[in-house]
């Protein structure tokens, strides 16, 4: 075992989505009139952390249930390829995850010591999808796996920022956050496309197994269009800043990624609208929090 391969295991090319939620909940408190620097630094390592445990203990558990043997691995989804390829042991996996969750709970204790239990239920929330989201939320369909993944690494991060920096929940930050939950729930949603036949030996439901691949695309593509107009909105109601229209000039990498899993015939044909997906899912949020932060500066 290699400090290189733990590494590697993190999936540290997926990780950049941590920081991006961290900043967008930060820069819409910052816009709302309050932001802090240290808890800024420790919601950037609690949520890194748990991340890591996420993505480790997915790992660990498409590899023991034999689901990784079987995936066709692309630049996007299918694992790290390390346990199938010998050069982590799977208890090694298991350890990482596990660690890299208990790292995170001091951090957790700490902002409950500071800002009490109101954010105690989005801490036991969010434990819940880390802990269980491999082995038991992704076997019991209702689209429960792609929504937990939404509300996980999406919505809950962005507004528990804020509640952090802010010590109260808003409408307006509950509206801003949204568009986070759909741009999860899609990037989760079009890498199962390559992994349904994997998943399914898996007892795994996800939605392209449930629906099919079209039906899928179609609630993949309803949605990308939906954080566009979600942002429009909120703009004109004035729930969001102007400058947060900064998103929608990634209008054209979002329907190069809605194209490509309408029309994708191969699993060639479908990495680029996977690479498209995962840069509207960071680029949107990114855009977002860039607006939010010019929009604080402006005023």
């Amino acid at each position: 075992m290699s400090f290189k391969n733990l590494f590697l295991e993190t999936r540290p090319q997926f990780l950049l989505l941590s920081p991006i939620l961290v900043f967008l909940g930060f820069s819409i408190a910052l816009y709302h009139g309050n932001y802090n620097g240290l808890y800024f630094a420790l919601c950037l390592i609690g949520l890194s952390l748990l991340h890591t445990s996420v993505n480790t203990l997915n790992d660990y558990s498409d590899f023991v249930t034999g689901i990784d043997l079987k995936s066709k691995r692309t630049p996007f989804s299918g694992g790290s390829g390390l346990l199938p390829s010998g050069r982590l042991k799977p208890s090694a996996a298991l350890a990482l995850g596990l660690t890299s969750f208990i790292l995170a709970i001091p951090i957790g204790v700490y902002f409950l010591l500071k800002l009490g239990p109101d954010i105690l239920p989005l801490f036991l929330i969010g434990a819940f999808f880390v802990l269980l989201y491999t082995t038991f939320i992704t076997r019991l369909g209702f689209a429960l796996g792609e929504i937990s993944a939404g509300l996980g690494l999406g919505t809950l991060p962005v507004i528990g920022v804020y509640f952090i920096m802010m010590g109260n929940f808003s409408y307006d930050a509950l509206y801003a956050s949204i568009p986070s939950g759909f741009l999860v729930f899609n990037l989760l949603l079009l890498n199962e496309f390559p992994d349904s036949e994997a998943d399914l030996e898996g007892r795994r439901k996800t939605l392209p197994i449930v629906l099919g691949h079209k039906r899928a695309a179609m609630i993949y593509s309803t949605l990308v269009l939906l954080t566009y107009l979600w942002i429009i909105i909120g703009v004109l109601i004035r729930l969001m800043p102007f400058w947060t229209l900064l998103a929608i000039l990634t209008m054209p990498i979002g329907l190069k990624a809605i194209r490509g899993s309408l029309t994708f015939k191969s699993l060639e044909d479908l990495i680029p609208a996977q690479g498209a997906n995962v840069a509207i899912v960071l680029l949107i949020q990114l855009f977002m929090g860039i607006g939010y932060t010019v929009a604080y500066f402006v005023k």
